[in-house]
């Protein structure tokens, strides 16, 4: 089957995807966009998160049939030509450790702070309970997302 969607603003097509292939292997081996890992391919650890329609989802249990004329973002299409602020206050932070969880975070973090400019702590814990990290403890993960908050604040 073919599949139409716009994936990070730019309309995209897939060709020959079969009926159980998951749109984090579109994305990754079809259309070339590996920042969203493949890791538990049980939707339990976040690092396959996109936004789909502008809703974070877990990648690797969407069929990629369920993109079809879909807008689909994913940490790649976070900046445009650079880093976005969260994406900067992350390394700012010292937030990136291995890294493999990363691009998952980001795509939360971005999301909740687009409808929630100035989250609380127990905000921001909600908005990324669903992605796990194996490096860190957290707190600097917490800082990112808070410091890119400050930062939006700062700028707007």
């Amino acid at each position: 089957m073919r599949v139409n969607l716009t994936v990070n603003g730019r309309p995209q097509q897939a060709d020959d995807v079969w009926e159980g292939e998951s749109l984090l292997y579109v994305l990754r081996e079809r259309l070339g966009l590996p920042g969203s890992k493949n890791a538990c391919e049980q939707g339990e650890c976040g690092s396959c998160t996109v936004r789909l329609d502008g809703v974070p989802v877990c990648a690797c249990l969407v069929a990629a049939g369920q993109a079809e004329g879909r807008e689909v973002v994913t940490v790649e299409g976070l900046g445009e030509g650079e880093l976005s602020a969260v994406q900067r206050a992350f390394i700012d932070a010292g937030a990136v450790q291995c890294g493999f969880c990363t691009p998952g975070l980001l795509v939360a973090a971005d999301e909740l702070l687009e409808h929630n400019p100035q989250p609380s702590d127990a905000d921001i814990r909600e908005a990324l309970s669903g992605n796990l990290c194996r490096c860190t403890g957290y707190e600097k993960i917490l800082d990112a997302v808070r410091l890119a908050a400050a930062r939006r604040g700062e700028a707007g």
